[in-house]
């Protein structure tokens, strides 16, 4: 409830956030002057792929650090926040299972994605379904370039970490401008068979859409964070084909939801496949299919450690740690029609297999 309070005052402000993260950069300037950005970790792909899964097992990595849920909505001065909640008399925080009712418990400390407040105030048009999401190389970015990578700074700073790992579903788009930004980055992408990944975000659409009706408080936090992948404020994310957009976005406002999210599925995971080889590079990118880590997690575990940089001695006993807590997911199974799962696959099924390909 504080968070949404202080969310909802500090955006009738706009820009006041801002202003205290450039003072924070211009009072510390010299403090980190010499905190180096590398190898930054991006996972991303459309929600629920398992990405919050593989947050929070990278973020066990002591090399890590990356944006926590008391971050918001004063993320936009990580250093004298952090700097400021270390000394507080705070208690112990009892982790509690998140909203989505997926197994997930967390924390105010536990990870979480909230960068998307970041590109939303510097980018225009971001979520909205008639502008063409993908960033490249060049654009023009009103200086979100310093912004961003001073706030890095500022984070592995204050926490005193080597690397910054980041989870934004949105950051597929954007794969091409942050490798502008850091050329040693590296990806998590977060897939899911389709049927499944529409399935759990239908789930998700009907718990928010639920909830956003009896306290609309809930959806205004949801779009004041930068989630819009469910609930009473979804959007279509347009990867290059307006009318593609169009057609995902009339769906969500129709109320034909699951076509909508297969349509979102196969505009999504068709551009970044289409895009590998071409403008993303791909030994960049490691794509993590949901069913592989769930059936076979201290491989694929592995496999993505090994990928993001990560020295063997550090990850080999925390892997098997990791593995023994991740099955799979028994608390719901797709409750589709024979016509709808026949639909779900028309719609998705020749990026699905050129995808598989490229794994």
């Amino acid at each position: 409830m504080p968070d949404r309070i202080a969310g909802a005052l500090f955006e009738r402000v706009p820009g006041l956030l801002r202003r205290i993260g450039e003072l924070e950069t211009r009072i510390l300037a010299e403090r980190i002057a010499s905190q180096c950005i590398e190898q930054p970790v991006y996972i991303c792909g459309m929600a629920r792929a398992g990405s919050t899964l593989l947050l929070e097992s990278l973020a066990q990595a002591a090399v890590f650090t990356t944006h926590r849920y008391a971050d918001f909505p004063l993320l936009w001065a990580p250093y004298w926040w952090n700097w400021l909640r270390a000394r507080l008399p705070l208690p112990a925080p009892a982790p509690v299972e998140r909203a989505h009712q997926d197994r997930i418990a967390v924390t105010r400390n536990s990870p979480e994605a909230l960068e998307e407040v970041l590109w939303m105030h510097f980018f225009a048009g971001r979520h909205d379904a008639l502008v063409a999401q993908p960033l490249q190389a060049g654009c023009e970015d009103g200086g979100f370039t310093s912004f961003y990578t001073a706030h890095i700074r500022k984070l592995l700073a204050v926490r005193g970490a080597q690397r910054y790992l980041a989870k934004g579903n949105y950051n597929l788009s954007r794969i091409g401008y942050l490798l502008q930004l850091f050329p040693d980055a590296r990806f998590v992408i977060a897939v899911r068979e389709p049927i499944a990944q529409v399935a759990s975000l239908v789930k998700q659409d009907r718990l928010f859409s639920a909830w956003s009706q009896h306290n609309p408080a809930i959806g205004r936090q949801l779009a004041r964070s930068g989630h819009f992948e469910f609930g009473p404020h979804k959007r279509a994310e347009n990867f290059g084909d307006s009318s593609a957009a169009a057609a995902i976005q009339a769906c969500f406002d129709s109320g034909r939801t699951i076509e909508g999210y297969a349509r979102q599925w196969a505009a999504a995971y068709g551009w970044f496949a289409h895009s590998l080889g071409r403008e993303i590079p791909p030994s960049a990118c490691i794509v993590v299919r949901y069913e592989h880590l769930c059936s076979a997690p201290a491989e694929t575990l592995a496999a993505i450690y090994e990928h993001v940089g990560v020295a063997k001695a550090t990850w080999e006993d925390l892997v098997r740690i990791q593995a023994a807590d991740i099955a799979v997911p028994d608390y719901y199974a797709p409750e589709f029609t024979g016509s709808e799962r026949a639909m779900i696959a028309a719609l998705t099924n020749n990026v699905w297999l050129s995808l598989r390909e490229k794994v």
